[in-house]
């Protein structure tokens, strides 16, 4: 699909969609069959948050829709509340509701995660059917509905637009925030937290926002469920259910907001419509369309793994960069040359018996290139690791600027100025390469969620794009940053690593093995890049095999031996280090 067909098609089919019923050739029938395709589009659309972009996979979404069912409801039907009065306050009782069972669930990993929620998922069920409040099974009903002055919204034409008004609402919420500094992070967090949080994103807060969001969504598609159905019981917000929202969301397309509403409609009206045929083709009537409709899912799922929506729309379009922003990002302070930056004494790591850290202690200086060098399996990684507490020491100190990092998480350790690459690459691929490197500049930004639902941090996502761009010319990769990073080889990847370490403007930059398939002239680059930063303030820690590239730019060396330091000094003495040479430069010649 061509971009600028993709640009229009969403506002045509919102246009399509609000005045459809009112054409005279949908039946009454099909308009309420679309008014249920868009109840279950808002709680697909949550999910499509949770599960496709922030990696969290949750059967229970169903129970959701009953907080903000069965909260208008008693209002309603218990306190003569106005039905548009309630709305804020199902929203608002969902909310807590997914917050207080969100703080111990986004902390589950791996299968504990989808378990949870069915456990969470199967309580609250029970809750809502054995509350003689709630009316128990048998529920509320003559819930009253909608109006508008002293007209009640009865005709199912009517409700069609309040929902679907609801639903184009959300997407473009949900856009907005996908779209800014914040989704940037929740999208990043869907392959690992350690990258992310490397650069200061909260992963437990950032998943956080996301489940107590779909939740909302499930709540404001369960407030419009109780004044449309007019009644509210159990069994509409079970496990069952929950999973069916959830096949919504995979089918349409996990992770592509208008695949929600594509994954709602194929399953409502599959459904729907082998509940009509299936009974006349084979002439006696039973659950004949689960059988059907679990291998049509398996058919599907197997063909379009990604969902029914990247078939018609194609890849998501990379985000506009600005090419002037209205408002540069700051500088940060670069301390003056020679000052003591970091400090590392006796620091030692041990898993179980094994050392990989054994007492190492070494200093760096502003505007110092450090190379950290030594044979595979050294322990150079892990240092990487204990110097921005992705790893917490055994024993030891690590101080930066005169400032213990003993305790520190790594977003504090990056809000500090200390930014890194990865001995393995971690970059989305599923995301722009500016997206990515952007990502670096999490810090560098200060909008928070609700200015993104609202799109009011335009000017400053801007300059944190164009800050992007920057580095990646820095690096010599401008042209590439709307490709999927997916896309690029190792040695590009790796050069992604560094603009995106570059965009937290560090004070010291860690940068493990950055020249590993890098080709010759890429390498020369990478080194005037290096000395660049270095005439600029900032300080290096630098961990290459290529001892012809690191001897050529370190102005000290730090060699490392089974977790132990065996050296330390200029380059020249080190190389002549017979200690260095029987561990790593091939023996004493």
């Amino acid at each position: 699909m061509s971009p600028a067909v993709r640009k229009w098609l969403p506002p045509l089919f919102a246009i399509a969609v609000l005045i459809a019923p009112f054409t005279g050739w949908m039946p009454a029938y099909w308009v309420t069959l679309f008014n249920y395709i868009g109840l279950s589009s808002l709680v697909a659309l949550g999910l499509v948050l949770l599960t496709g972009v922030g990696g969290m996979t949750s059967f229970g979404q169903a129970a959701f829709v009953g907080f903000g069912a069965y909260t208008s409801a008693v209002l309603t039907l218990d306190y003569a509340v106005s039905p548009w009065l309630t709305l804020p306050v199902s929203l608002l009782v969902t909310a807590l509701g997914a917050l207080l069972i969100g703080a111990v669930t986004v902390r589950l990993s791996g299968h504990y995660l989808p378990l949870g929620t069915i456990a969470w998922g199967i309580a609250l069920f029970y809750v809502f059917g054995n509350s003689s409040t709630l009316g128990a099974h048998d529920g509320l009903s003559g819930v009253p509905p909608l109006r508008v002055g002293t007209h009640a919204l009865i005709d199912p034409r009517e409700y069609f637009v309040v929902v679907w008004i609801a639903v184009i609402s959300m997407i473009v919420a949900t856009r907005n925030l996908l779209d800014s500094r914040i989704g940037r992070a929740i999208r990043a967090l869907r392959r690992g937290a350690v990258a992310a949080e490397s650069f200061g994103v909260n992963a437990p807060r950032a998943k956080l926002i996301v489940f107590v969001y779909s939740a909302v969504l499930a709540g404001l598609a369960g407030w419009l469920y109780a004044h449309f159905q007019r009644s509210v019981s159990p069994g509409a917000f079970g496990v069952n259910t929950g999973i069916e929202y959830l096949i919504m969301a995979v089918m349409g397309g996990a992770g592509r907001i208008y695949g929600a509403i594509l994954g709602a409609a194929a399953v409502t009206i599959l459904k729907d419509q082998l509940q009509n045929i299936l009974p006349w083709i084979i002439g006696s009537t039973g659950n004949y369309e689960t059988i059907v409709f679990g291998a049509i899912l398996v058919l599907v799922l197997e063909t379009a793994p990604n969902g029914l929506w990247p078939l018609i729309a194609g890849p998501s379009p990379p985000p506009k960069v600005p090419q002037r922003p209205q408002a540069p990002l700051p500088d940060r302070e670069k301390p003056a040359a020679g000052t003591p930056l970091l400090r590392v004494t006796a620091a030692r790591k041990a898993f179980g018996g094994l050392i990989a850290v054994n007492d190492v202690s070494f200093e760096i200086a502003a505007g110092e290139i450090l190379g950290l060098i030594g044979p595979n399996g050294a322990g150079k990684s892990t240092t990487f690791d204990l110097l921005t507490c992705v790893t917490p020491l055994t024993s030891g100190n690590i101080s930066f600027c005169g400032k213990a990092l003993a305790g520190e998480h790594p977003q504090d350790v990056a809000r500090l100025g200390i930014s890194r690459t990865f001995q393995h690459v971690h970059l989305a691929p599923d995301m722009s390469v500016i997206e990515n490197v952007a990502l670096g500049a999490h810090l560098r930004g200060s909008a928070g969620t609700l200015r993104a639902f609202a799109h009011l941090e335009r000017q400053e996502d801007a300059a944190l794009l164009s800050n992007a761009k920057r580095q990646l010319e820095r690096v010599g990769l401008g042209e590439q940053a709307m490709m999927l990073a997916g896309s690029l080889s190792l040695g590009q990847l790796r050069l992604v690593e560094i603009a995106r370490a570059l965009c937290l403007d560090p004070v010291l930059l860690l940068l493990d093995e950055p020249a590993a398939g890098l080709r010759v002239g890429e390498k020369k680059e990478l080194a005037r890049l290096l000395r660049e930063l270095r005439a600029e303030g900032m300080s290096v820690l630098l961990v290459e095999h290529d001892m012809d590239f690191v001897m050529s730019l370190a102005d000290r060396l730090v060699v490392l031996d089974f977790g132990q330091k065996i050296a330390q000094g200029a380059p020249t003495d080190v190389r002549a280090d017979p200690r260095v040479l029987e561990a790593y430069l091939g023996g004493v010649t």
